[in-house]
């Protein structure tokens, strides 16, 4: 729902949002409790600044702009509160050495995947795409998501997560491959082109 410029927002249209905030918020955040204060904290915002919306993009546009400040606030406020432990996954390069010959090269050539933006277009690559993601370690979707979600760049990401430039460029190294391997065998394997 988009507004003319001049009309109000209904505070009382905003509800009908929150499934779509929560979802968004638990991709970033991985804890219930953390996305559901992120999202309320986003609803307040958004009611205390409903006068402003100008109408220049959709509600939902909008109120995730505003939720992706909470969720930053949400990051910085738990890597205060508890130092980031990358679990063992995340500490050790075992894991990627089998995507690769000891030349460097790829051990298997990435998967063909047709014409990138037509999948786009496909609500089960979105969902794949989901199921991906939720299978990655927490601070590498987090790491993942502020970059490429949320247009971070390394120095931002590292502020939040209270890790260096390298650790980032890791984490998301690290993302990148596992993505590309979850989706090669849950969408372009499993025939979801």
């Amino acid at each position: 729902m988009a507004l003319n410029s001049g009309e109000i927002l209904d505070p009382r249209d905003l509800d009908r949002h929150r499934p779509q905030l929560l979802k968004y918020a638990m991709l970033q955040l991985r804890n219930h409790a953390q996305a559901e204060d992120a999202v309320q904290e986003t609803m307040v915002a958004a009611i205390k600044g409903a006068q402003g919306f100008a109408g220049g993009s959709s509600v939902r546009t909008w109120l995730i702009g505003i939720l992706k400040h909470k969720i930053i606030d949400s990051i910085r406020k738990s890597s205060r509160e508890q130092s980031l432990d990358l679990d063992r996954h995340e500490s050790s390069p075992d894991d990627m050495d089998v995507l690769f010959k000891p030349d460097g090269h790829y051990a298997d050539m990435p998967a063909d995947w047709g014409n990138p933006e037509e999948a786009l277009s496909r609500q089960r690559f979105f969902e794949v795409l989901e199921e991906c993601m939720e299978s990655l370690p927490k601070a590498t979707a987090q790491a993942f998501a502020m970059r490429e979600v949320m247009g971070l760049d390394t120095g931002e990401i590292c502020e939040n997560l209270s890790i260096s430039a390298s650790n980032c460029w890791v984490l998301l190294y690290r993302a990148r491959m596992r993505l590309r391997e979850c989706l090669e065998r849950n969408w372009i394997g499993a025939g979801g082109r």
